[in-house]
């Protein structure tokens, strides 16, 4: 463990073997920090955050304050981070609301580029990628391996679809599908992220029924309930379909179309 002299952590946090922590850093109040994480300098981890292993904060970010939200009134609310995760400079992550379940939760392997802003009782899977500026509201799911380019704005409640790609400086205010490539003012779906699928190792047959399916959901001008069927016949020959079906299933505030 290697805490530099000018910064100043509460008595009640835990800090695990193997932490660095540089200066002018502030550790407040029931923190804990896993083994292997490197605070860099002037980072402030307000209260009530449990942070897993070999995580990474970058100078000047606040993590773990207060909730943006009037309804919010000192209660115990947490802010729960999982493993290797990368937050680079000036990025702001919340605690939760007790009316919003009292915990954000971000999981692991993420990359938060700088200045990126997760509100208060939001759900972040593992695998995504925030660039520079991306910010999402209260409540917000993004899942697995999502990607949110630089400047885009998420509005409170909403999903984002695992493998889904939102465009940078792009509005969104409706569930992303998975696997949905959203671009543009305002918002469309462009198609599905057939590159990330790609990168990530999806084969060729898999993609090519994909396609199918953004067509089948967004091109043939059937209701959603007749696409969600075909979607279904689809998923027979290609189980990542399913995936699609869930997130659309799930969607609370209507699908980008």
């Amino acid at each position: 463990m290697s805490i530099d002299s000018s910064s100043r952590i509460d008595p009640s946090a835990t800090i695990a073997k193997g932490v660095t922590i540089g200066p002018w850093c502030i550790i407040g109040p029931h923190v804990t920090i896993g083994a292997g994480t490197v605070v860099e300098s002037h980072v402030v981890i307000r209260s009530h955050t449990r942070i897993g292993e070999n995580n990474r904060f970058f100078q000047f970010s606040s993590i773990g304050e207060d909730p943006s939200d009037k309804k919010f009134e000192g209660e115990e609310v947490w802010l729960e981070i999982g493993d290797r995760n990368v937050f680079r400079e000036g990025v702001t992550l919340h605690r939760g609301t007790a009316v919003g379940g009292g915990v954000t939760r971000i999981g692991s392997d993420n990359l938060l580029m700088p200045y990126v802003h997760i509100a208060h009782d939001c759900i972040v899977g593992d695998n995504t990628v925030f660039a520079n500026n991306a910010g999402i509201s209260g409540h917000v799911e993004v899942a697995d391996w999502a990607i949110l380019g630089g400047y885009a704005g998420v509005n409170q409640f909403i999903k984002i679809g695992a493998h889904a790609m939102i465009g940078g400086v792009t509005h969104i205010n409706q569930d992303v599908p998975a696997y949905m490539l959203v671009s543009g003012q305002p918002a469309a779906v462009r198609s599905i992220n057939s590159v990330g699928l790609e990168r990530r190792g999806f084969s060729a047959d898999a993609i090519k029924h994909l396609r199918t399916a953004f067509k089948i959901l967004y091109k043939r001008g059937l209701t959603l309930s007749d696409a969600v069927e075909q979607l279904r016949a689809l998923a027979e020959t290609c189980p990542e379909v399913l995936l699609l079906i869930a997130s659309v299933e799930s969607a609370t505030k209507g699908i980008q179309r």
